[in-house]
């Protein structure tokens, strides 16, 4: 039996080609989710994998939808061979039940890994390009300069616990132990 894995990373992004490419292999179960391929913990991808039975074949549309890593790649497709199962790519096209499949399996895995060593080395690299032109990217801070000073005040002068102070701010307390490392002793300390 073949068994499908249809996996986007966003909740833009949506299954229909995954899904097409999927039924037109043959797969008669399809498990879909939306989560990143770099965390660990896809529920969906497990409940595929707890499924499958021995003789079966874990099936994907492309190797990214199934991990990120070489090394996760490795160890999902290793995990199931071992129960009996194989492992096949739709875009790929190699299935690991014939031994030229699990050669081109291993080569495959290591150029996707490398092929996102690159694309995280460009964007780091594009980065750096735009800090050097005065310009500074990522997420805004969530406390401003005037707003760091009015919880140093706080943590210093008052009883407030953090909790208290974060939801003053409208921030996470790690918002704060992140601006004030050691807290409200740290500050008091310093003052």
């Amino acid at each position: 039996m073949l068994v499908g894995y249809a996996r986007v990373s966003t909740q833009d992004q949506n299954h229909a080609l995954q899904l097409d490419a999927l039924k037109q292999a043959g797969c008669e179960t399809v498990f879909t989710e939306t989560a990143s391929g770099a965390r660990r913990g896809q529920p969906k991808l497990q409940a595929a994998i707890d499924y499958l039975r021995e003789g079966d074949a874990l099936v994907v549309w492309k190797l990214d939808r199934l991990a990120r890593s070489m090394k996760q790649l490795l160890e999902t497709v290793e995990d199931i061979g071992k129960r009996g199962i194989g492992f096949r790519s739709l875009t790929e096209q190699f299935d690991t039940t014939t031994p030229g499949g699990k050669l081109t399996f291993h080569i495959f895995g290591a150029l996707a890994e490398f092929e996102r060593s690159l694309i995280q080395s460009r964007v780091r690299a594009g980065l750096d390009a735009a800090r050097a032109k005065g310009r500074i990217g990522g997420r805004p801070r969530s406390l401003d300069e005037k707003q760091l000073t009015a919880v140093r005040t706080l943590l210093a002068d008052s009883e407030l616990s953090v909790a208290e102070i974060a939801h003053q701010h409208h921030v996470n307390p790690a918002t704060i132990y992140r601006a004030f490392p050691g807290g409200r002793g740290a500050v008091r300390a310093a003052g």
